[in-house]
């Protein structure tokens, strides 16, 4: 498997990158392991925000509605119970719920293998020479895309993450930049374009091509 190569500059190589066979040549026999991946994902980013109030955390209810006997009606010790209108919550999120969901190195180690093997069938891996921005600026970063064919939703892969590259990239909505030790499932199956440096695809085979 190969993949196309360019030049920092954007020109591209009269040579393509072999690809390592055990990180991108991974036949995608389990997808539930690729499904699994994928929400772990999701759900390890998902922020615990939602809280609602029980009765006894609802303002006011503190008076009895009506006397406990004689009115004909069911007795109610708050307007704050659960069952009227503007009464407290039952069982409802409390803040302290826990959606993590752990799956083990290897696992994810495999997940990605197959991720990025579905990729490089797909021909949605490039590389480059090197990922370099003239002065951080986005118009620069938009441009050397271009150049090479990345267009669409682009993930671009390098050896360290620098503030120039951050700054050069942050304002470009469908390009996102990762180190090369964060690629995961999620960002790989949904990129239309994989731009990597070849500093960087020498550390992914080091990293995913351990067992």
């Amino acid at each position: 498997m190969t993949a196309a190569t360019y030049s920092a500059t954007g020109t591209k190589a009269t040579s393509t990158t072999k690809l390592s066979k055990d990180v991108f040549e991974v036949e995608a026999k389990n997808h539930q392991l690729l499904q699994d991946a994928y929400h772990a994902y999701l759900a390890n980013g998902r922020l615990n925000l939602a809280v609602t109030k029980t009765r006894g955390l609802v303002r006011g209810g503190g008076k009895k509605p009506w006397k406990q006997k004689g009115t004909g009606r069911a007795r109610f010790g708050s307007s704050r119970n659960p069952i009227w209108r503007g009464g407290g919550i039952v069982f409802g999120p409390t803040g302290n719920e826990n959606y993590k969901v752990n799956l083990n190195v290897k696992a994810k180690r495999l997940a990605a293998r197959q991720a990025l093997s579905l990729s490089a069938a797909s021909s949605k891996i490039t590389v480059i020479e090197d990922f370099k921005v003239k002065g951080a600026k986005t118009a620069e970063a938009a441009k050397l895309l271009k150049k090479i064919g990345a267009t669409g939703r682009t993930l671009v892969v390098v050896q360290s993450l620098t503030d120039e590259l951050k700054q050069a990239t942050n304002n470009l909505s469908d390009v996102k930049l990762i180190r090369f030790s964060q690629i995961n499932v999620f960002d790989v199956l949904n990129a239309d374009n994989l731009v990597i440096t070849k500093e960087a695809l020498s550390s992914v085979d080091k990293w995913l091509g351990e067992n």
